[in-house]
């Protein structure tokens, strides 16, 4: 089998690209057919530099969809890549990959929420042929301007979220992909959508006081709440902690896990008060948190207690870490011990506290306003 770029002339001195397929190759359309144009042009005498740069990038393009199509070749011939994969149903992987996330507390609903819009798209229907590079750039405009499906009032969603689920279809196509299950990684051909900086909420010391004076009946999600906000773990790492991952040396306690956003094995040192908020040691290889498991039950109990305790700020169990970074800065912690205290591979990651910690800053210098007779 070869694959080779060849130019048919056409109208107005121009070249048409395609590929040139021996033996013969099935189309699309089920018939077997030599030729794939590939709808890129290049000037037959290029004159000017400019023409001469589109040649350049139409034939650097050409050859890169050439070796695509020479491995999607090898791979069926090898057997890595079967035919019948196409019939597969794309969106029942896509909802399997959902199943999974089902331990994390904010980015399980994220994954939710992609996959109905992926069937709302899809109108409940998408095999594993459906998906090409063409197919992620519609689902992507799809997003773009669509309405969130949990409310009745019509709202767009916001560009964050729009950019999170194309992410998480994204890697839905990437993984069938490396599964064999798709040619190619057609996800990775088009670009991401943008995302806007976002306000983090965070809690000061006064309101995590509320909140360990309100009774609720969230049970231990309550003291996992408020352990968040004393150590800055995430909910991942939360729900995994064992009594055996607390250490004590020298009257110092610590958390000694392997993180499970970053599979870093971490040392990572915790107050006398947070270990406190535990309670009594139990048998090393008990959960630390029983029980405590993401439901949407759980995240209406969560905005209850904030809303019993008077607090009016949209909080979710992930801003308790953004408070426990905040709250580090705020007391004169440098940004680089920070950005350790949180397990940032990337200190630039740490740079947005700072940034919430200006707008504190400029509220508290507003907070004082007396009338001057000037």
């Amino acid at each position: 089998m070869s694959v080779k770029v060849r130019f048919k002339e056409i109208s107005d001195g121009r070249l048409s690209l395609y590929l040139d397929y021996y033996p013969a190759v099935k189309g699309k359309d089920g018939k077997y057919t030599r030729r794939e144009f590939l709808k890129r042009y290049n000037y037959k005498n290029p004159k000017s530099k400019e023409e001469k740069q589109i040649n350049k990038e139409n034939l650097l393009f050409a050859e890169g969809v050439r070796l695509q199509r020479e491995k999607e070749i090898l791979n069926e011939q090898d057997g890595l890549y079967n035919a019948n994969n196409k019939k597969l149903d794309f969106l029942q992987f896509f909802e399997k990959m959902t199943r999974e996330r089902q331990g994390s507390l904010n980015n399980y609903g994220n994954w939710k929420s992609a996959l109905r819009h992926f069937r709302e798209f899809t109108q409940g229907h998408c095999s594993m042929g459906d998906i090409n590079e063409e197919f992620c750039e519609q689902f992507k405009n799809y997003l773009k301007n669509a309405k969130q499906l949990s409310t009745i009032n019509n709202i767009k969603l916001s560009q964050n979220a729009a950019s999170s689920y194309f992410n998480k279809f994204k890697c839905v196509v990437t993984e069938a992909y490396e599964k064999k299950l798709l040619t190619q990684d057609f996800g990775n051909s088009v670009k991401r959508l943008a995302t806007v900086e976002s306000k983090r909420e965070f809690l000061t010391v006064e309101e995590l006081q509320k909140l360990s004076n309100t009774e609720t009946d969230i049970g231990n999600l309550k003291d996992a709440a408020l352990f968040s906000a004393l150590t800055g773990l995430r909910w991942s790492d939360i729900i995994g902690l064992k009594w055996k991952d607390i250490q004590c040396t020298e009257g110092r306690y610590f958390i000694h896990i392997k993180q499970q956003k970053t599979a870093d094995v971490i040392m990572h040192p915790i107050s006398e008060q947070a270990r406190n908020l535990l309670g009594d040691i139990e048998e090393s290889q008990q959960l630390v948190f029983k029980g405590l498991k993401y439901s949407d039950h759980n995240n209406k109990k969560l905005k209850e207690w904030l809303q019993a305790a008077g607090i009016t700020k949209k909080i979710s169990f992930h801003n308790f870490r953004h408070t426990y970074a905040t709250l580090l800065l705020n007391k004169g912690v440098d940004i680089y011990t920070v950005s350790k205290m949180l397990g940032h591979k990337n200190i630039q990651t740490t740079m947005i506290y700072a940034k919430v910690l200006d707008e504190a800053k400029v509220k508290a210098a507003n907070a004082i306003n007396i009338k001057l007779d000037i």
